[in-house]
């Protein structure tokens, strides 16, 4: 058997409410997935179907540490997301299935370099390093579905220093969880560790340093980081 030519990296994983450590595959999210958000950003929901973009597993932020400004950028922004966690992989999976695939649930922040990625996207460019960048995914613990279920209802919401930035509810999401699993499994197959971010409510903005970040998805669990 060959031998790696040098340490391979650790395995990314995130804690699990109540004890165990949940191991991360991939990084999936989908973009603009609540009419208000949308709207803000300046599109039309009506014309919009399940487009998704993908965050490196070591940009994930766990344990409430605190996040690094990035370099190129002077317009960080906050989008705080609800984050599905598959425990049972499958390709083409039917909408009406598609929970039984869930393992759990957190609460979690899309960080974006919102004025790269809009530079980018006007320029025609990909703007995956807008969102693909270091510590650009902080979360919370994952919470089993066992024992909180499936949660298609409840608030949304996230504060800066104590401020109240965004705030919505689940039920207000454009594509809901299972049709969110079943349109992404057409591209790729899924497999247990693999996240799926589900988008940000209206209200995202821009944070500096020195900002305490505090997020909560009810029933689900909360996630905190601190700009430094």
């Amino acid at each position: 058997m060959a031998e790696f030519v040098f340490a391979p990296p650790d395995q990314v994983a995130i804690p699990v409410a109540g004890g165990g450590l949940f191991p991360v595959r991939r990084v999936y999210c989908v973009g603009r997935n609540y009419a208000e958000h949308v709207r803000e950003m300046g599109g039309d929901p009506k014309t919009e179907v399940p487009s998704f973009f993908t965050k490196p597993t070591d940009a994930l932020l766990t344990g409430g540490a605190d996040l690094p400004y990035p370099p190129m950028t002077s317009d960080l922004h906050h989008e705080m997301e609800l984050v599905v966690a598959i425990g049972v992989g499958g390709a083409d999976i039917p909408e009406g299935g598609a929970l039984g695939h869930v393992w759990g649930y957190a609460a979690g922040l899309d960080m974006t370099r919102r004025d790269l990625q809009q530079q980018l996207r006007k320029e025609g460019k990909t703007w995956d390093m807008g969102k693909g960048f270091d510590h650009s995914g902080p979360i919370g613990e994952v919470a089993r579905a066992a024992r909180i279920g499936h949660p298609a209802k409840g608030r949304i919401e996230l504060a800066v220093n104590g401020e109240q930035r965004q705030h919505s509810d689940l039920s207000h999401m454009v594509w809901s969880v299972p049709e969110i699993i079943a349109h992404l499994s057409r591209f790729v197959r899924l497999a247990p560790g693999d996240l799926i971010f589900t988008g940000t409510p209206e209200g995202v903005g821009a944070v500096q340093r020195g900002d305490v970040l505090e997020g909560r998805v009810e029933g689900v669990g909360s996630v905190r980081t601190r700009i430094v």
